[in-house]
């Protein structure tokens, strides 16, 4: 969905918050009706349209939700069926609550073609219910056939408007062409092209400066406006390193979905190699820092969002790879040897003496499964039957040792 920074008066802004705390307000109650439903009552808990008589009933009663926006608060209820759906296929997580100050938004369905205009060359505007005609910053054109748009508000107060919109994938270059990816902490993404690409980060001067805020948010008392002084100036840091991270996987994929037909990913589990590893008070973790680390560093990285935006843009040519032995196999020979990779960034082949970068061979393992994908599913097994590699013509010897020069 195309994203546009809103530009509203501090009146439309105080109109933006409320329909923001409306959403929330109906989200949350009905979390807590299916909490409740789940915990003493039996039988399927009210879906969404017995939900949205409640809500009518709601608003003929309490005035201050009858001075809201009945479309905004009956999409809350909607999104809310809509993530229920989702649990119970097995997608994604139960609906949880939502906090304010953390998720501000609310989206409006129903929306006419005059309800989008262009002001000028850099700006346009959006008709908002109760808010009247709110301004954006025109930095791409608006989408043709809108029909919806979610208005959001991050942790430093910037708003903004994303319209529903599905943009047609990149067109492949036809030549053919298979990249294996290899994702990674110090290098973000390695290329089997021997490309090394990483997520720019914060400056050394930010990354001081945002040890010094978290420092002393910790020191400061709670409720105070100094706190609140400090979490604005340390969640701008943070939205700074966010939008770097976007910036980078959309011209990363662009690129990658432009120059290539077929892009091998590793099939990775993110959730699961994020979770924390502090445990339970009765079988607690080890190395809880070292590995709240990584999970920082593995999330910092992007890697979801990157096979995410590969998917969109380059649909049916992007396949997800084993990442078993990636790193352990030779790209030249093929052998296996957990030993061969020296230290992160150096992999050297005790059988044939190949040597280079480990990301790379890992990236080039991945291109060369890739390739077996794509010969097909009947050659397959034939394949594998020629060593427990997988890869043509790659015997399973074991690794002889060759003198390091």
């Amino acid at each position: 969905m195309p994203r546009y920074r809103l530009a509203p008066t501090p009146e439309q802004e105080q109109a933006l918050l409320s329909h923001c705390a409306h959403a929330r307000y109906v989200w949350n109650l009905a979390v807590e009706q299916h909490g409740f439903w789940s915990r003493h009552l039996r039988g399927r808990a009210p879906g969404y349209k017995e939900q949205s008589r409640q809500l009518t009933a709601a608003r003929a009663e309490f005035e201050w939700l009858r001075a809201g926006s009945q479309t905004v608060q009956q999409q809350a209820l909607r999104d809310f069926a809509q993530a229920m759906g989702n649990f119970f296929a097995g997608t994604h997580r139960r609906p949880t609550w939502r906090k304010q100050g953390v998720h501000e938004g609310f989206r409006q369905v129903g929306v006419k073609p005059h309800q989008v205009e262009r002001l000028s060359r850099k700006w346009g505007a959006v008709l908002v219910p109760k808010c009247g005609w709110v301004r954006f910053r025109l930095s791409r054109p608006v989408p043709e056939g809108v029909k919806s748009y979610r208005v959001t508000r991050d942790r430093t107060g910037r708003w903004h408007v994303a319209f529903t919109h599905l943009p047609p994938p990149v067109p492949g270059p036809g030549n053919g062409a298979v990249v294996g990816v290899d994702p990674g902490v110090t290098v973000s993404a390695a290329l089997s092209t021997g490309d090394l690409l990483k997520v720019p980060g914060l400056t050394p001067g930010e990354t001081r400066r945002l040890e010094l805020l978290a420092r002393n948010l910790g020191r400061a008392r709670r409720g105070s406006r100094r706190r609140a002084r400090l979490k604005a100036a340390l969640a701008r840091l943070k939205a700074r390193q966010s939008d770097r991270r976007k910036n980078w996987v959309e011209q990363t994929s662009t690129r990658l979905a432009r120059e290539f037909e077929v892009i091998g990913v590793e099939d990775l589990r993110i959730g699961g190699m994020t979770r924390s590893a502090k445990g339970t008070l009765q079988d607690p973790g080890r190395n809880v820092a070292a590995k709240a680390g990584l999970n920082r560093g593995i999330l910092a990285a992007g890697w979801g969002l990157l096979v995410e935006r590969l998917e969109h843009k380059a649909p049916g040519r992007v396949h997800k790879i084993d990442p078993a032995y990636t790193s352990q196999r030779c790209s030249a020979c093929g052998i296996r040897d957990r030993e061969a990779r020296e230290s992160q960034a150096r992999f050297r082949c005790r059988s044939c003496g190949h040597a280079g970068n480990a990301d790379v061979n890992a990236a080039r393992n991945i291109a060369h499964e890739t390739r077996l994908v794509l010969v097909g599913t009947a050659a397959g097994p034939a394949v594998a039957a020629r060593g427990r590699s997988g890869l043509p013509g790659w015997k399973n010897r074991e690794p002889q040792p060759v003198p390091l020069s």
